[in-house]
């Protein structure tokens, strides 16, 4: 998919789309402000990756257009939809910059991020009722979230199990022709 787009005109964030929402997928607006992501983010330099949701299969979220993220992050999610995944690249200036950066991450570093828009909703009060309904909407992104890296890993085990059993498949070919060559030679 070659999906790439320049968001600030200055090649200091560019999106290119790894998968594209469902159609009619909601986006972030004024009315839906707040948003959850899964994300992976590496150095571009190194490919080094130096933070994660996917380790504990947790959700990250926030309010977009408040400053609470890197500027990258504002731009991109406001052009995304819920079901999207993009990968951001962020110039330093749209990122960390020479100051002020985690220690993980080298002064003045472009970023790229792997990140997938899970949802997005109206500000806390505004329409969602309580605490315990965020929190259970959250335990449920988690749920779905641990299904879908447990179907994966299935997946994973069956084709790994398939290739095992083909590589003892070839063996047995190969010592059963080694076999009949010995036989052969000795009946001379």
């Amino acid at each position: 998919m070659d999906d790439v787009t320049d968001l600030t005109g200055d090649g200091g964030v560019i999106k290119k789309i790894v998968a594209r929402a469902k159609v009619g997928a909601l986006a972030p607006s004024e009315d839906l402000p707040m948003v959850d992501v899964h994300y992976e983010g590496t150095l571009a330099e190194t490919g080094e990756v130096f933070d994660t949701t996917h380790e504990d299969n947790s959700v990250f979220s926030f309010e977009l257009g408040k400053g609470t993220v890197i500027q990258a992050w504002d731009i991109a999610l406001k052009t995304m939809k819920v079901g999207e995944v993009a990968k951001i690249t962020c110039k330093p200036e749209y990122a960390y910059g020479a100051a002020g950066s985690p220690p993980d991450i080298p002064p003045n570093a472009t970023l790229i991020f792997e990140v997938e828009l899970l949802s997005c909703r109206p500000r806390k009060g505004s329409s969602l009722g309580s605490a315990s309904a965020e929190r259970a909407r959250l335990e449920e992104l988690k749920k779905q979230r641990e299904i879908a890296a447990s179907v994966k890993e299935e997946e994973k085990k069956k084709r790994e199990e398939a290739k095992a059993a083909a590589a003892a498949r070839i063996q047995a070919k190969l010592e059963a022709k080694k076999g009949q060559g010995k036989g052969k030679g000795k009946g001379k």
